[in-house]
């Protein structure tokens, strides 16, 4: 199977229903071949993340947590914020928690890239 590029313009589209297209692209289930152990997925390019929309008031209300293993140390930060300080890390996160919890998660990630414009 050849691998192909999509390339996905973000503007005005939902951040779920974007990270579910993305997820699928990056899987390769749309293919004939594809198998739940085989990596056969293609690359995505999204264009302007940082013009993506939120329904409801998720840019308030969802949080993102972080820690580093030592007592206390539960850091947690709101979409809003996150948003503003980097959208590609947003879109990552949402794609990342969608696909499969295995050995292949970690390479389709890495062909998640972003374009400025």
């Amino acid at each position: 199977m050849e691998k192909k590029t999509h390339t996905i313009d973000a503007t005005d589209k939902v951040l779920g229903r974007l990270a579910v297209e993305i997820s699928l692209l990056l899987r390769g289930k749309e293919k004939t071949g594809f198998a739940p152990y085989k990596d056969i997925g293609d690359t995505v390019i999204v264009k302007n993340v940082d013009k993506m929309k939120f329904t409801g008031r998720k840019t308030k209300q969802k949080k993102y947590y972080r820690h580093s293993g030592y007592l206390g140390s539960l850091k947690e930060i709101t979409l809003e914020k996150l948003f503003e300080k980097n959208p590609e890390e947003v879109l990552k996160k949402a794609v990342f928690g969608m696909l499969p919890k295995n050995r292949l998660r970690e390479k389709m990630i890495k062909r998640l890239k972003y374009a400025k414009g």
